[in-house]
């Protein structure tokens, strides 16, 4: 092992200690620790050069939910999704076990975007009131969202299935093809999951009454917030929503820019005084800080690990741990290897920086590139749950979690998923063991 992939190795085994044993807050963690590593590694000189390089690489993610976070938050503001929410209380009668469900179907659904933020955004806007109103554990909306987002990851225009197909030069379909029987095992798994929470949160919980909850959610209100609610402009809100969402699917706008122009138009419709604009986007500023802050500095973490050549140097240690006598389980034990590999490496870097070397060395024991990109790919079941993941730092303020026990919630059901695109495959053919 080289001294930057031990260093880098070290780097991420203190950074997760100290997230998981909360002696640090990830904020913190996420720059201190490799700010302390960069410079036991000589690199104190080109520190500003690494930080620089990682916010350009989060910089347009950070733009994109700072207005995202603005827009959906002032339409939750204005009671946009008040009557979706009592419409939703009323269809599951108060029933936690069909809101679990549903909130896995409502996962699936719109995590066909190919977009974990916005998955996050818009599922988390619709069930965090109705969560909150009848005081189901907000871990159980965290774990779905990211179990049903990480599934759905796989679709040929999402980040992984993408980055495969643009090193192997195999079309995204051709990818995802030998995926899918696993997927949809996987998706049936994970409404099993829904529907165990569901049972645990309803004997917990009972069935609430309707009227109780509407009014609990009512009293919960301050004045200022009554005050800015707009249910006369229920319609136009809508009509803008839909036009944002329309933009960001044809995926013909940016969603930074998308998000932007309808967070404008959202406060002039709404608030015509500025004091009413100013208290708008007051009401959102602590998501807004948390999020896009922690953002940023994952920026700084990916820029010391990736710019250090730290990340370079564990993918080939990893690639290396392969020894020639076990190439004919060379898929397997890539499989395996790409659990931690897209764990503690970002996608760009594993797919750019991993991926190529281990096409190589599976072209040496007659493996096929597809065969190869297929063994990569089954690590996603666990990507999502990593610290490097930018969107998952809003579902957590979103829900209000903890990462290192949301991680640990969420890990035993994703290595499920992991073992099932793994029969799957292998009973295909698609992935010879």
């Amino acid at each position: 092992m080289t001294f930057l992939a031990a260093l880098g190795y070290l780097l991420v085994i203190v950074f997760m200690v100290l997230i998981m044993t909360k002696k640090m807050s990830p904020f913190t963690s996420l720059i201190i620790v490799p700010l302390a590593f960069a410079f036991i590694g000589g690199f104190g000189a080109n520190i500003p050069k690494f930080i620089q390089a990682g916010l350009k690489g989060v910089a347009t993610t950070s733009f994109m939910l700072f207005f995202a976070i603005l827009f959906f938050g002032i339409m939750l503001t204005v009671g946009l999704f008040d009557p979706l929410v009592d419409k939703v209380v009323k269809l599951v009668k108060g029933d936690p076990l069909k809101i679990l469900i549903g909130t896995a179907i409502l996962a699936a659904v719109v995590s066909l975007d190919g977009d974990g933020a916005t998955t996050d955004i818009i599922v988390c806007a619709a069930l965090v009131p109705i969560y909150n109103r009848l005081k189901i554990n907000k871990m159980y909306l965290a774990a779905l969202v990211v179990m049903m987002n990480t599934i759905l990851n796989l679709i040929p225009w999402g980040g992984p299935t993408a980055r495969v197909a643009a090193v192997t030069n195999i079309d995204g379909s051709v990818l995802l093809k030998p995926f899918l029987p696993g997927m949809i095992l996987s998706i049936i798994w994970i409404l099993v999951v829904a529907y165990w929470l569901g049972k645990k949160e309803r004997k917990r919980l009972g069935i609430t009454e309707m009227n109780e909850a509407v009014n609990e959610m009512a009293a919960s209100l301050s004045a200022e917030e009554k005050a800015l609610r707009r249910p006369k402009l229920i319609w136009v809100n809508f009509i803008i929503t839909v036009l944002v969402l329309i933009a960001l699917l044809s995926q013909k706008v940016p969603a930074n820019v998308a998000f932007e122009i309808g967070t404008a138009l959202a406060l002039v419709i709404n608030f015509r005084s500025l004091k009413d604009q100013r208290e708008a986007i007051s009401l959102q500023a602590d998501s807004i800080i948390h999020t896009v802050g922690m953002i940023l500095a994952a920026g700084v973490f990916m820029g010391v690990l990736t710019e250090s050549k730290m990340a370079e140097a564990m993918g080939n240690h990893i690639v290396g741990l392969i020894p020639a006598s076990m190439g004919g389980h060379f898929l397997g034990l890539t499989s395996i290897i790409s659990i931690p590999g897209t764990f503690f490496l970002s996608n760009d870097a594993y797919y750019f920086g991993v991926l190529p070397v281990l096409l190589k060395a599976g072209a040496a024991y007659g493996y096929t590139p597809l065969q190869v990109g297929l063994a990569a790919l089954t690590g996603q079941a666990v990507h999502l749950l990593s610290p490097l993941v930018a969107s998952i730092y809003l579902l957590l303020n979103l829900t209000d979690q903890d990462l290192g026990e949301w991680q640990k919630f969420c890990f035993p059901f994703m290595m499920v998923v992991f073992i099932i695109y793994m029969v799957t495959l292998a009973i295909t053919g698609a992935l010879p063991l």
